[in-house]
């Protein structure tokens, strides 16, 4: 089958203008802001502004432009009670896969799958092994890709004024098989949404004491691991300034 030619990319471009200074406002707002969501308030999400989120999933950057990502929209109720089942399951496996810090794990709210107005599942799709551009010996990058997929909707959500929480303790047969995927598919969050009271000032386990965040500076290296970054030495306790 032939294929049509390239398109020249700079033929038809958007200004490379930065946004002014209110939509960059609204950009850091929602990146900052952003909370991973365990206590919602029942409700709904509007038809038209889920598929907004999903637009914006949809839409994230992919290695090679593979789209890995699908979504599966929990609607059953009998659903929605199996897969929190399979939740809690994974949570006690957890707790005691953590030894000293069981009891202070199991204080955690660690889901919301019985409250959010709306529960999606992200699945990696089968037939990834095709896709071998940027993946050939980085084959995680469908993961990576479908990451960004969950940030784009998360940040929408925010922007939405609706509360998100990835939901990652599950056995991932399990909810395969539940969701009646095909061999070669692979889920990787439940995602929790809907109507919130409120965000957290900060993230969840932060105000719970369970990890903090680390230093920027830290995490910043020029050239090779062991040389700290020039961006940070007049600082080098330096540290998000707005939080997460």
């Amino acid at each position: 089958m032939a294929h049509p030619p390239p398109v020249d990319p700079s033929a038809a471009t958007v200004p490379a203008t930065p946004f002014d200074a209110v939509q960059a406002a609204a950009v850091y707002r929602a990146i900052f802001e952003r909370r991973d969501m365990r206590h919602f308030v029942g409700g709904q999400v509007a038809p038209e502004v889920l598929r907004r989120l999903l637009h914006a999933a949809h839409h994230a950057p992919s290695v090679g432009f593979m789209q890995p990502w699908g979504f599966v929209r929990i609607t059953q109720p009998a659903l929605r009670q199996r897969l929190h089942a399979a939740v809690e399951a994974e949570r006690q496996r957890t707790a005691e896969a953590l030894g000293e810090r069981q009891d202070a794990f199991m204080r955690l709210k660690v889901e919301g799958l019985l409250d959010a107005a709306e529960l999606l599942a992200v699945v990696l799709r089968d037939g990834r092994e095709r896709h071998v551009f940027g993946r050939r010996t980085l084959p995680q990058m469908d993961l990576a890709s479908a990451a960004c997929a969950i940030q784009n909707l998360w940040l929408a959500a925010r922007a939405e004024g609706l509360g998100m929480g990835w939901v990652s303790l599950f056995e991932p047969a399990e909810v395969a098989a539940l969701l009646g995927l095909p061999p070669g598919a692979e889920p990787i969050a439940l995602l929790c949404l809907g109507p919130v009271a409120g965000y957290y000032a900060e993230p969840m386990l932060a105000q719970q004491r369970w990890a903090r965040r680390e230093a920027l500076a830290a995490c910043v290296h020029d050239d090779a691991w062991d040389r700290p970054s020039a961006l940070f030495a007049t600082d080098a306790n330096a540290d998000d300034a707005a939080g997460a």
